[in-house]
């Protein structure tokens, strides 16, 4: 899907790719996972980190679908430039608010409140770096950082306010967040989840090959050409 590029702010590249890194499925989720062991094993969250994982579930349920739909059947928007929901936009966004309060449930509702807001402000910033690595486009990076602030928001529902005591957090679960963060984008090989992806929607589809983003910006060219000549 990757072409031609969108406007990247005067910045270093490998920067960008740092941070792009960091909304990887394969850095995140087992994150995501840690905390929710504590939050079933720890601290009798159950059914909270229930809520979350089957909406965290159907989020990238609905990503893979849009994806799949345009590159094995070429069902896209063209005048939007869709080709398939960001996925690190969701995954980021979807989760890091959450592990934020995760790390943070045995304190007050007011620290909760400010790492919560710093998870989201970390997914838009997450979110933002797909533009400048050329991976997508502004409309399919405001719809997953959409879908997966929908999961996170409806997962935090009820657990800001009001507030509840909490067991403390063991010590490894924020080391464990802020280490695989930082150290994961450098040394975590990339789990290519866009070439799997690519091979489901081939199989499904039967196509030998698949919808690019040039082929629904040449789609969006026949269609200006054939008005310009009526």
């Amino acid at each position: 899907m990757i072409s031609t590029p969108y406007f990247a702010p005067p910045a270093d590249l490998l920067l960008w790719h740092y941070v792009t890194r960091l909304g990887e499925a394969g850095i995140l989720l087992p994150l995501a996972l840690a905390a929710v062991a504590w939050m079933v094993f720890g601290a009798g969250r159950g059914r909270d980190a229930l809520r979350w994982m089957l909406s965290l579930a159907a989020a990238g349920l609905l990503t893979t679908i849009t994806k799949v739909a345009y590159i094995g059947w070429g069902y896209g928007i063209a005048t939007l430039d869709f080709t398939g929901i960001s996925g690190h936009a969701v995954s980021a966004s979807g989760i890091l608010p959450m592990l934020a309060w995760a790390a943070l449930m045995h304190r007050g509702p007011r620290l909760q409140r400010a790492g919560v807001a710093a998870g989201f402000a970390l997914a838009a910033l997450i979110a933002y770096s797909r533009l400048p690595v050329h991976a997508h486009s502004p409309v399919e990076v405001l719809c997953g950082f959409v879908l997966g602030s929908a999961v996170s928001i409806v997962s935090l529902r009820g657990l800001l306010d009001p507030w509840r005591p909490a067991p403390a957090v063991p010590i490894w679960l924020p080391a464990l967040t802020v280490a695989g963060l930082a150290l994961m984008p450098l040394y975590a090989p990339p789990v290519h989840t866009h070439e799997m992806v690519t091979a489901l929607s081939l199989q499904l589809s039967g196509h030998a090959k698949p919808y690019t983003r040039d082929d629904l910006r040449r789609r969006l060219q026949r269609d200006a050409s054939a008005k310009a000549l009526v």
